[in-house]
């Protein structure tokens, strides 16, 4: 099976939006890093990928992360 083709810029553009709202939503409800993945049961690394915009989350992980940081769904994707 051949691997898949990287996303395009506009894509990986998106993604970065997505994890900065998530990083800004974090610290508006005085979430560290740590304290965000004990919440959501996702490691440290990946939050910290996620919110980097190096690491797409899957809409469970997204769901998971808007409830621990109590914010809409909405308001993290945009």
């Amino acid at each position: 099976m051949p691997s898949a083709s990287p996303p395009p810029d506009w894509v990986l553009t998106r993604r970065r939006a997505v994890g900065e709202r998530i990083r800004t939503a974090r610290r508006h409800a005085n979430l560290t890093q740590e304290a965000l993945a004990l919440r959501t049961g996702v490691d440290r690394p990946s939050v910290v990928r996620i919110e980097a915009g190096q690491q797409s989350p899957t809409l469970d992980t997204l769901i998971r992360l808007a409830d621990a940081i109590g914010v809409p769904l909405r308001d993290l994707v945009g």
